[in-house]
């Protein structure tokens, strides 16, 4: 059943997305990947791997990226909305655009891909939602994250309402919440060097291991940290 799967997922040009239709494509699912600049992985089979040119900030975007993916794949039995920003403002430096922007496109994005791709995650039986949130959904770390954190709590609670939208449909949703990860984001904000914060590759699998779980065995959160906090 997986080799016939199908997924979609956003920011799947680089970073966490990109590992992600890594690891997938190896487990054979059929992906659908979403791009600002669409450009087709070295290890992709165009048989296999379609492209759209997806904006976040565009809300015609997703629908019309489902609608390219149902003509191209026939199915979606999950998405992975991982296209995300960060704009390290505290609540109140954040000019109204910025918290605009914010939230575009870390939670209305997000609910827009999962609007957009129901009734097809509904009749795979066993649709799954992943919602890229952070550990700054967790907990506010710095007042400098305050207006991302604001955005990460929304795109958790976002995950929880998904799940219990979906549950009678067979659909699971799981907010996957990491600390420091080894991307180009990370890298702005933090002087640790690759290998202590988390590899992308295991935020992959990761991932992969929540989209194989039976409905049985839903998980509604996944967080995981490269440095020892009280709670995380």
């Amino acid at each position: 059943m997986t080799a016939e799967r199908v997924a979609l997922i956003s920011g799947a040009s680089r970073g966490i997305g990109l590992e992600i239709a890594r690891v997938l494509y190896g487990e054979g699912w059929r992906l659908s990947l979403g791009m600002r600049r669409p450009v087709l992985p070295a290890w992709a089979d165009p048989g296999r791997v379609t492209l759209f040119a997806y904006d976040a900030e565009d809300p015609r975007s997703e629908a019309a990226w489902v609608a390219d993916a149902v003509t191209a794949h026939g199915r979606i039995d999950a998405i992975v909305a991982n296209a995300g920003i960060m704009i390290p403002k505290t609540v109140i430096e954040a000019e109204e655009d910025e918290l605009e922007q914010t939230m575009a496109v870390n939670v209305k994005a997000p609910r827009r891909l999962a609007k957009a791709a129901w009734p097809q995650l509904g009749a795979s039986g066993r649709g799954r939602v992943i919602i890229l949130g952070s550990l700054s959904g967790k907990r506010v770390k710095s007042a400098g994250a305050g207006l991302y954190s604001l955005s990460k709590f929304a795109a958790v609670a976002l995950a929880h309402g998904i799940r219990h939208a979906g549950w009678d449909l067979g659909i699971r949703a799981t907010a996957v919440c990491p600390g420091f990860v080894a991307t180009d984001m990370a890298r702005g904000l933090t002087a640790r060097s690759d290998d202590q914060l988390t590899d992308p590759r295991d935020l992959a699998r990761i991932i992969a291991l929540l989209l194989d779980l039976p409905n049985e065995a839903s998980v509604a959160e996944f967080t995981i940290n490269c440095q020892l906090e009280e709670s995380y």
